[in-house]
């Protein structure tokens, strides 16, 4: 049995990022978390480039994966979390973590890529918190013994 899903309705009320870009990086679907992780407005992001959230030093890195990406059709981040900086509107910087899906054709020619994002800037600030506690406590052992 095949659920009646209104995707549009999914798409806006997931908490998470959804954004799809086509095969040349432009920006085709932008959600309201996208807004919220990210500061720009739909009508801001739709037909802009990436390189809007790309920090200027990973953009070579990221176009060169990219349009490899397009043109194999083949990710190795469909089911690995890929944990990358980004920027949001204002000019900070933010560690989110995504996951891609490939989007093709009917006659299975790539079309785009799919992006699921959560900011995890929080939470990876508290591990980075408690790894330099850690550091510090095995310092203070180690000066004692």
């Amino acid at each position: 049995m095949q659920a009646n899903v209104d995707f549009k309705q999914l798409v806006e009320g997931a908490g998470d990022a959804i954004m799809v870009c086509d095969a040349q990086g432009a920006i085709t679907l932008w959600n309201r978390a996208a807004e919220r992780i990210f500061g720009f407005t739909e009508a801001e992001a739709l037909g802009q480039s990436l390189d809007m959230i790309i920090p200027q030093r990973q953009r070579q890195r990221h176009w060169d994966g990219y349009h490899k990406t397009m043109e194999t059709g083949i990710t190795k981040y469909g089911a690995d979390l890929l944990r990358v900086p980004a920027l949001h509107k204002d000019g900070h910087t933010l560690s989110i973590a995504f996951t891609v899906s490939m989007l093709f054709s009917q006659s299975r020619e790539v079309t785009g890529i799919v992006a699921i994002v959560r900011d995890e800037t929080t939470r990876f600030a508290e591990e980075r918190k408690l790894r330099a506690r850690l550091q510090e406590a095995e310092a203070t052992i180690k000066g004692d013994s």
